[in-house]
């Protein structure tokens, strides 16, 4: 069972990954981070995502919807940002996140691979 780093490095091998992070979302910080740039800011981006993640419960919570976020995508011109909140043993309160470059990413692997990443977490 991979522990968080071994989890942020595979991600990191996900076809067109540019940056990946491991968020408590509970208080907006990331618990680890990998691939940061200038352009990216994967901190920054970790806090604004839980508010994101958060508004999203509340939603489903207003709306009575008894049902889980498998995952959040948001699609930018040239990237893709995939938020997971995590359900596996010892993952709640937390989701990773991960910024795609559009050009080379498959999403549809991408997100297989960070669902296989999520169950083989140990937290």
């Amino acid at each position: 069972m991979p522990d968080m780093d071994t989890a942020l490095k595979e991600a990191m091998q996900i076809e067109g990954a540019i940056g990946v992070a491991l968020v408590d979302y509970t208080s907006g910080m990331a618990l680890g981070t990998l691939g940061s740039t200038k352009e990216l800011d994967l901190t920054v981006a970790a806090a604004g995502n839980t508010d994101v993640v958060r508004a999203k419960m509340r939603t489903l919570d207003l709306l009575k919807m008894k049902d889980e976020i498998e995952d959040i995508l948001i699609t930018l011109g040239s990237q893709y940002h995939l938020i997971r909140p995590l359900r596996s043993r010892g993952g709640q309160g937390l989701f990773i996140y991960l910024a795609l470059q559009k050009s080379r990413a498959n999403l549809a692997m991408a997100r297989h691979q960070v669902r296989r990443i999520e169950e083989d977490l140990h937290m």
